[in-house]
């Protein structure tokens, strides 16, 4: 019989496949085999030729690190249940939740997700939810009180019938449930009285939201009654205190609004998260910590247990620095027409990286320690619990009550305040915006990172590089569940962050090559960090490789092998190989040969629209022309969205992020009109374009077929006028170029 100290609570196990390494082998053979040719002639052709050259270079070269990413992948098994028997006492948790702009995220989510955090499998004495509004909303405050009130309920309900999704909004729309046995007549009862309940929470937060003013600045109130968005003092308020430390009570609820001023800055999700940090540090310190956002509800009530058998279950802490569970969404819609659900990335690219160093942190649906968050690195443990140095603490800031709660953190100490209102005056301080001047938060030593508006990214690059690594956990079910931005615009300006961020990070000090040459980043995990980061740079080889087929149509020219030659073939088996592979890499998750179309049609849209959007916001910046800004993305909670017949039709709005794909779609459309009445010039040498230069322009064609489609479409399913001008314009001027070096 197995004594508890032997209760194995996580499991690492590999999930390499000799058949996908001997495939991703080929792929490169093929690859290196096309290049190969294109450099023995080189000086047989012109420009078009070098152009293909350096284009399919830069595709070998990502190709590569695909390849370095995807080839041990590991996947790790928890057991929740032997949890209690291994561990005498639960280690706390603080868990965050981010909101930004009551009208872009609506409270009525935001309170669902705390809804749900409030309501998981751990004792409530261990838990303590922090909400960040950073959009200082009475209304945003107003909908957590309510939401307390609810909680008292709720809680109880979800933890007595063991309800598996605890956001009562997901949980009250599911269709399925229904009541047949007769001895469940007093759930029917709880059930009908509970959904009455949050009906009722629903419709005081809906008639906040009609009126001017969501509610009577009085009592509690009064802070919110002459409060600007970008300019207000600190809020705190401790909505719900736990004061009896019952583990099956609530857990501590408290509101945050940093200070906010217009001359001082105050770097988005990272400067609330810090904040977050330190006002938890002063109120619960505990040792671990959760970040959400908002619209990422917990799916899975034993997510705490199962990233405590990571976090404690490690034989060093060097082996778990953060636990990271993947993004899944929940009423996604069929066949992810937008390409925005992440599957294949989740299942593939995370699980791959966690066979290096670990995952790259998220931003969401994270649990982290938060020593590692105040910049201890793995050299400084042991040393760590003898002294701590007065000078380096503070680096932390001025406040006398927080360097000791750090000290304590550091040290694995845990004192928290008896109660929560004793630090509130400390945690106003903490809270202010100039309270990091002269610190160190936010740079490579302490906190969430700024400098880059994908602060998640840098921050787990900034935990790698120190020597840490991370954890990925996929229980079933799913951890989390988020809603997925449900048009082409805020698709592509989710993309657009990103990749904005993420080239920011690339060209900056932050780069993960420096971390590997001077710090202690694995080269390995350096190449799956430069694919991430070489996002926005994808769109200049994509766009000149898109535009290859036009050009060699307009002038009779061409840049791909004849039939005759040997190349030909190869290019037709890497073309053929690729998506069959991908194609096979969606069947095995579960989806169809449909998503994966979508998919691939939304990588060629993405890369050329959003991707090139990030990439010259970054070079405008580094150009001193302007400064990139964090654009939040629109949040929908609609349950219905899937059965629409039309939320799978792209949408476009005015923003000019669509220009270079419709320019792309006019270009290809006039191509092919070029070839098919036959008016191209006569060809400078023995072979003008032929059948390869026309099915690449097809092909790209139907890539763009929302494009197409949009061109004819009215309302939001139409591309604007404006727009189609802009791109025509374009269109134009590169004919016109084509036809000069013709002329030429």
């Amino acid at each position: 019989m197995a004594t508890p100290n032997s209760l194995p609570l996580c499991e690492k196990i590999s999930r390499r496949s000799a058949a996908q390494r001997a495939i991703d082998v080929i792929i490169l053979f093929l690859l290196l085999s096309l290049l190969v040719y294109r450099f023995l002639f080189l000086n047989d052709h012109g420009l078009t030729w070098l152009l293909a050259f350096l284009c399919e270079s830069w595709f070998t070269f990502i190709w590569v690190l695909v390849m370095n990413i995807k080839w041990n992948p590991v996947g790790y098994k928890t057991y929740p249940d032997n949890l209690l028997p291994r561990v005498t006492e639960l280690p706390s948790v603080d868990m965050f939740v981010t909101t930004a702009d009551s009208v872009l995220e609506p409270p009525i989510i935001t309170i669902n997700t705390v809804l749900s955090l409030m309501a998981v499998d751990y004792p409530a004495n261990k838990l303590a939810c922090y909400v960040s509004d950073d959009g200082c909303s009475p209304l945003t405050f107003y909908s957590l009180v309510e939401a307390s009130k609810f909680a008292k309920l709720w809680v109880p309900f979800c933890k007595e019938n063991n309800i598996q999704v605890r956001a009562p909004f997901k949980y009250f729309s599911d269709d399925s449930l229904t009541f047949s046995d007769s001895s469940n007549w007093e759930f029917q009862q709880k059930w009908k009285s509970m959904k009455v309940e949050y009906e009722l929470l629903c419709h005081k937060i809906e008639d906040a939201a009609k009126k001017s003013r969501p509610c009577d600045f009085l009592g509690e109130f009064a802070e919110f009654s002459n409060v600007e968005r970008k300019n207000h003092p600190t809020i705190i308020k401790v909505i719900w205190e736990n004061k009896e430390g019952l583990p099956d009570g609530l857990s501590h609820l408290v509101y945050v609004s940093r200070e906010k001023r217009d001359k001082h800055p105050h770097h988005y999700k990272a400067g609330a998260m810090n904040v977050l940090t330190r006002v938890s540090g002063l109120m619960s310190n505990a040792p671990y910590m959760l970040n959400v956002d908002c619209d990422m509800f917990i799916n899975n009530p034993k997510v705490v247990l199962h990233a405590m058998c990571l976090l404690l279950g490690s034989k060093s802490e060097k082996e778990s620095a953060y636990v990271q569970f993947p993004q899944m969404f929940y009423d996604g819609l069929k066949d992810d027409p937008y390409g925005n659900q992440l599957v294949i990335l989740f299942e593939y690219i995370m699980h791959g990286m966690s066979g290096i160093q670990g995952p790259h942190y998220d931003g969401t649906g994270c649990f982290h320690r938060r020593k590692i968050i105040y910049g201890l690195s793995p050299d400084t443990m042991e040393s760590i619990n003898r002294k701590l140095d007065e000078d380096k603490l503070l680096e932390f800031g001025s406040s006398k009550e927080l360097i000791k709660s750090i000290a304590h953190a550091l040290k694995g100490n845990k004192d928290p305040p008896d109660h929560l209102w004793d630090s509130i005056e400390a945690a106003h301080q903490v809270a202010k915006c100039d309270f990091e001047y002269s610190t160190n938060w936010g740079t490579e030593l302490l906190g969430w990172r700024y400098g880059s508006t994908t602060e998640d990214v840098l921050t787990g690059l900034a935990i790698h590089k120190r020597g840490w690594r991370s954890v990925y956990c996929t229980p079933d079910p799913s951890a989390f569940l988020g809603c997925a931005p449900s048009g082409g615009p805020a698709a592509m300006t989710q993309q657009k962050r990103w990749a904005t961020g993420m080239l920011e990070i690339l060209l900056s000090r932050s780069c993960p090559i420096f971390a590997t040459l001077f710090e202690k980043l694995q080269f390995r995990q350096c190449m799956a960090y430069l694919w991430l980061f070489s996002w926005g740079i994808r769109s200049i080889p994509e766009l000149c490789y898109a535009t290859l087929p036009v050009y060699c149509i307009i002038t009779n020219c061409f840049f791909l092998p004849k039939v005759q030659e040997p190349a030909f073939y190869a290019l037709v088996a890497l073309f053929v190989i690729y998506n069959l592979y991908t194609l096979s890499e969606y069947l095995r998750t579960g989806q169809s040969v449909r998503a994966w179309w979508n998919n691939h049609r939304m990588a060629r849209i993405t890369t050329m629209n959003a991707w090139f959007f990030g990439f010259l916001s970054v070079m405008l910046k580094l150009l001193g022309i302007s400064e990139n800004v964090f654009e939040v993305t629109k949040k929908d909670q609609s349950s219905d969205a899937s059965s629409d017949d039309d939320a799978g039709r792209f949408t476009f709005d005015e923003s000019p992020i669509f220009v270079p794909g419709t320019t792309i779609l006019l270009l290809h459309l006039a191509a092919l009109v070029v070839s098919l009445l036959n008016l191209q010039p006569p060809a400078h040498d023995r072979h003008g374009s032929g059948l390869g230069e026309v099915l690449c322009s097809v092909w790209l064609v139907l890539c763009f077929w929302p494009f197409l489609k949009g061109l004819f479409g009215k309302g939001k399913h139409g591309i604007p006028i404006t727009t189609i001008c802009k791109s025509a314009a374009l269109a134009l001027l590169f004919l016109h170029l084509c036809r000069k070096t013709t002329m030429g």
